[in-house]
């Protein structure tokens, strides 16, 4: 046996000298293939039929600076993948596999409602604490897809439906305890939710939550309200209240409705809770036919609720008392009065009721500065955006 040292095995496998000459020929003849090359007159022939039209080129066609910039980062990859060529396949390849191993979002693909999504808003709006002194500033016109069903809209930085709906903090007022008062905001919060972000309450269901709050001892209010779910009309119209489409015609497109508006209270007569609401909610829709046009339509409400001392009044404890209700519809048929909401869209369809023609003022149906008008003689306007 020798009394020569055994060699410990070498940390990089040798490699014979023909395998790296043929490495290094294909790896050249690789760079050479994936110069950019002048087009031929075919090739050029058809860029030229499939480019913008002249006078309309945008920046980096061919010549453009994003041309230069990407035929730089190219260089630079390609002078890389020469020395890293074995371990960057590698990983490519994990990448690929699994993308979440790179932090953060390098693809541009975000989750949803995420920083990446389309309709993504970095500053979204506050909430509103207090009546705007104007309409929302006028927003790039564009139109609204099934994707970004809020694109050219002021509700596109809006909240995304219940999360618009903030509760103040609650105080005692007049015979109620702090307590009692946080429950009749709760309890506001549940009808307004039910009332108009509830997927079964928009495609027509019985709003059952949002009538479990109000008060049956209330004179003829619930029975007003069966009523025109059931058999609606223009005597009794459910849409004073809750919102709704017919789901033969049109569906929601996604499953957010943006919100805006403020909930306030103060003592009311003989020293009971007054509830003031005043919400706008947006919904795009689109028709159930295959169309893939998409429109919204824009609701504003104003709604007064009432919590009464039952030491002194003939009411149910534990529910709430609607006081006065008012409501603006934009961007749905007039004098339609079949319980539901009737978007137009810019291409008419003969199965969709239309009704008469707007008569009425140009309003804007973003615009929350303006207190809502009443009164049953009220003419169908139209409005200037939607």
């Amino acid at each position: 046996m020798s009394d020569k040292p055994a060699e410990e095995p070498s940390s990089h496998p040798e490699v014979p000298d023909d395998v790296w000459e043929q490495f290094a020929r294909d790896t050249e003849r690789d760079i050479r293939a994936s110069a950019p090359k002048e087009p031929s007159a075919r090739a050029r022939e058809v860029t030229a039929r499939l480019k913008p039209g002249k006078g309309e080129e945008p920046p980096g066609w061919r010549t453009g600076p994003a041309w230069q910039e990407m035929n730089g980062r190219a260089r630079r990859r390609r002078r890389a993948w020469a020395v890293l060529g074995v371990p960057l396949a590698v990983a490519v390849a994990v990448v690929a596999m699994k993308p979440s191993v790179i932090p953060g979002d390098p693809f541009g693909k975000g989750g949803k409602g995420g920083k990446g999504s389309p309709d993504a808003v970095a500053s979204p709006l506050a909430p509103e604490t207090a009546a705007p002194t104007a309409a929302p500033s006028a927003v790039d016109p564009e139109t609204p897809t099934l994707d970004r069903p809020f694109a050219g809209s002021p509700a596109l930085s809006w909240a995304d439906g219940a999360a618009g709906i903030v509760l103040p903090p609650a105080k005692a007022v007049g015979a109620f305890s702090k307590e009692r008062v946080q429950l009749a905001l709760k309890q506001t919060q549940k009808l307004l939710v039910d009332a108009n972000l509830n997927p079964k309450t928009l495609a027509g269901a019985r709003p059952a939550v949002a009538l479990s709050v109000l008060d049956p001892e209330q004179p003829g209010m619930i029975e007003e309200l069966n009523t025109s779910l059931k058999t609606p009309g223009k005597a009794h119209d459910p849409l004073h209240l809750f919102s709704r489409f017919d789901p033969e015609d049109v569906r929601l497109v996604g499953d957010v409705v943006k919100t805006r508006g403020r909930i306030t209270f103060e003592e009311g007569e003989h020293s009971g809770l007054l509830i003031h609401t005043d919400y706008t909610f947006v919904y795009p829709v689109v028709r159930t036919n295959g169309s893939t046009e998409v429109t919204r339509t824009i609701v504003r409400r104003v709604i007064d609720l009432e919590l009464l001392d039952p030491a002194r009044y003939q009411v149910t404890s534990g529910r709430i008392s609607v006081n006065r209700y008012n409501s603006d519809f934009g961007n749905s048929a007039c004098d339609v009065y079949d319980g539901y909401f009737h978007p137009e869209f810019s291409s008419p369809s003969a199965s969709e009721p239309t009704g008469p023609e707007p008569s009425g003022p140009t309003t804007d149906p973003y615009d929350r500065s303006k207190e809502l008008g009443g009164g049953e003689n009220e003419t169908c306007g139209t409005v200037s955006r939607t």
